[in-house]
């Protein structure tokens, strides 16, 4: 935005645009994800998907849709109330360092374990934006105003690796006490899938600190194999689609909603989004647009296409549950047997 009002000229101001990317970046992903939840809870209860036994939400205490958007608007009002503040000021003459800071809120939504870090794994753009915002306050990097030094840092570039390793891993670790568990081999090959993201996201770190054939060649390899792996386990294990021998060609027997091309659409958007990691590696620039701003897009592409995956996700377990009486609780009732004589 300060770009296209004219407000940020690269030679007065760079300095201070340089560290608010990373912050607006943390909250704009931030707040995209909570208000495509609010979307989910809207869809879910308009296709009247049991979205609170599903996910184990108190009927009594869960956020409504409505209560979702009012937190996430509100909070990004307060956000983009105090940018543009700190924008005003700079423009009239402040120093940067007269400028108070206000913190933001961060506000979490709670929900099952995996379901929650199935929505991590859609916020690793995120958590390294955080990551950045960290070192540059605890380092104290915001008296000097060096932005650069962070990224100078080896200690900051290793950490690079956790950060992105982080929320796969944790999905992985689940995945594997489902499987000591339960037992079923599936959730063996569900933590393949994880492990095969967390080979891609290694590769993609280790090419931005070198930029080499070799490492180019890795990471296309590994990542496209991982996008394969992804697509299927999207379409034929979390949705329940594809299945050959279905009354609804290529979808599943049982559909909550009526249009069918709805379905073939998420398919076909699902692929496309999926696909997004292309861009970290063919860098194609759109105009004038700072690289920055087309990585924060790339990144709210991930996080859209994860509301759209929460929706099918939450669907297809439902139907589970309805064909395998698991939503079926049996409930004594607080009568007795009485004799017709009596």
């Amino acid at each position: 935005m300060a770009h296209i009002t004219g407000m940020y000229q690269r030679q007065g101001d760079s300095i201070y645009m340089e560290t608010v990317y990373p912050v607006l970046s943390m909250f704009s992903l931030m707040f995209l994800h909570l208000f495509l939840y609010g979307c989910n809870i809207f869809s879910w209860r308009k296709a009247r998907i049991n979205y609170n036994f599903i996910l184990e939400l108190c009927p009594t205490k869960e956020l409504k849709y409505r209560d979702v958007f009012l937190i996430c608007t509100t909070s990004m009002t307060v956000v983009v109330g105090v940018m543009f503040a700190h924008l005003s000021l700079l423009t009239k003459g402040y120093s940067f360092t007269e400028v108070q800071a206000i913190p933001g809120l961060l506000l979490l939504v709670l929900m099952l374990d995996f379901f929650m870090a199935d929505q991590l794994c859609s916020q690793v753009p995120m958590l390294r934006n955080l990551e950045y915002v960290a070192c540059y306050f605890i380092t104290g990097s915001y008296k000097t105003q060096d932005y650069g030094y962070c990224m100078r840092t080896k200690h900051y570039q290793d950490l690079a690796y956790a950060v992105s390793f982080l929320p796969y891993y944790w999905r992985a670790m689940q995945c594997a006490r489902r499987w000591f568990d339960e037992g079923q081999t599936s959730h063996l090959v569900n933590l393949g899938k994880y492990v095969s993201a967390m080979l891609a996201a290694g590769a993609k770190v280790a090419y931005e600190k070198e930029r080499t054939v070799g490492w180019l060649c890795l990471v296309v390899i590994v990542s496209s194999c991982a996008t394969v792996y992804q697509l299927y386990w999207d379409f034929v294990k979390d949705w329940g689609l594809l299945q050959p021998n279905s009354k609804n060609p290529w979808l599943r027997n049982e559909l909550m909603l009526r249009r069918k091309f709805i379905y073939y659409l998420s398919m076909a958007l699902n692929l496309i989004l999926r696909l997004a990691w292309l861009q970290s590696v063919l860098h194609y620039s759109f105009g004038s647009i700072d690289y920055r701003v087309t990585g924060l897009f790339m990144a709210a592409l991930e996080v859209i296409r994860r509301g759209l995956w929460n929706f099918y996700r939450l669907e297809n377990e439902h139907l589970n549950n309805a064909g395998k009486f698991r939503a079926v609780k049996t409930v004594p009732l607080p009568f007795h047997e009485v004799d017709e004589e009596d």
